[in-house]
């Protein structure tokens, strides 16, 4: 009989690669989605004859007790999130009841099916991973940063996603629940949201070499990230819930680049220079900065058996190339649509 995973976030970057994943394994995947959302018009739109969904909202306990009942799922794979870190300033209220609480409350959903005490074993039981991120680590104590190093996040994001990965600790040891962290440093991919600093910079230079702009405006570009492939990366959240114990885990290159080294990477493989084109806007920095992440991988490695399969700068190609479809099939529609009005 084939396992049964239930993702949230579906319709995300991490979500829709780890859909395709675990299809590929053969395995029965279901979709949790909020009230109206058309799966037909998101990232998973090929995927949605494949896909089973569920209604339900990290906001609201009830909904969650519901799908996982309804579900009865093997894995549970919590990628849902206010992702954008610029935004957790602005809504930190949201932020923390998402991606803080909405923890809770699907931790609390997989207790209450399975009914879960601490006197039972884990085996057998609904087992969960949990999206943690290296900006938990924020302002660093050491580098490079690995399972035990200690957290100083420097924005609600990163507060939020702490609380989630403590929550999930304390239920691994408090009801003897399979409950994992992955500690996931910067994935990036074609898929990402046009508001991350990677995919901003793809899609600006596909459309100053296409001729639809001409000028791109950055913050920080001294910020340091170590950044790596999304589809790469979701193997290692599947990986980590096959282990026989529960154990949270770094996932990242190893190796960093600046964001200056993604926008030089990104204009030459089109040949433009950068400077004709990058204006800095002091409005674009970040309150409390995050300057260098850097993931010490052993474990996962190790234990694992997980390596990134994607280098930076073919990262940043494919993001290019991508955009650069993307762009000229917009260009095309719109001249379609243009001629067909006369």
């Amino acid at each position: 009989m084939s396992r049964r995973a239930l993702i949230t976030g579906i319709t995300g970057q991490d979500g829709s690669y780890l859909a395709e994943h675990l299809l590929s394994l053969g395995y029965q995947v279901w979709g949790l989605i909020r009230g109206q959302a058309n799966p037909r018009k998101s990232r998973i739109s090929r995927l949605v004859s494949d896909v089973s969904f569920v209604n339900g909202d990290l906001l609201d306990q009830g909904s969650l007790v519901a799908a996982v009942d309804l579900v009865q799922p093997d894995e549970v794979y919590n990628l849902a999130a206010i992702s954008f870190v610029p935004m957790s300033w602005q809504q930190a209220e949201l932020t923390t009841d998402v991606n803080g609480m909405g923890v809770l409350r699907t931790l609390e959903a997989i207790r209450l099916v399975c009914g879960l005490d601490k006197s039972r074993s884990s085996t057998g039981q609904i087992r969960f991973y949990q999206a943690s991120s290296s900006e938990m680590f924020g302002k660093v104590v050491e580098s490079p940063q690995h399972e035990m190093t200690n957290f100083h996040p420097r924005s609600p994001y990163g507060v939020a996603k702490t609380y989630g990965h403590f929550i999930t600790r304390n239920y691994r040891e408090s009801f003897n629940m399979y409950g994992v962290s992955g500690i996931l440093f910067n994935h990036e991919s074609p898929r990402r949201g046009a508001e991350f600093v990677t995919r901003k910079i793809s899609l600006a230079v596909a459309q100053i070499k296409l001729g639809r702009q001409d000028k791109l405006y950055l913050g920080n570009l001294d910020a340091v990230r170590d950044w790596g492939f999304a589809g790469d990366y979701v193997r290692a959240m599947h990986l980590m819930l096959q282990q026989d114990e529960p154990t949270d885990y770094v996932v990242g290159t190893g190796r960093t680049h600046s964001v200056y080294d993604a926008v030089r990477m990104a204009f030459e493989y089109v040949g433009l220079n950068w400077r004709d084109h990058v204006v800095i806007d002091p409005g674009l920095v970040r309150p409390a900065e995050v300057e260098t992440l850097c993931a010490d991988p052993g474990r996962a490695r190790d234990e694992l058996g997980w390596e990134p399969t994607v280098s930076f700068e073919q990262l940043i190609h494919m993001m290019v190339e991508s955009d650069l479809l993307n762009v000229s099939r917009e260009r095309e529609l719109g001249d379609l649509i243009l001629a067909s009005s006369w």
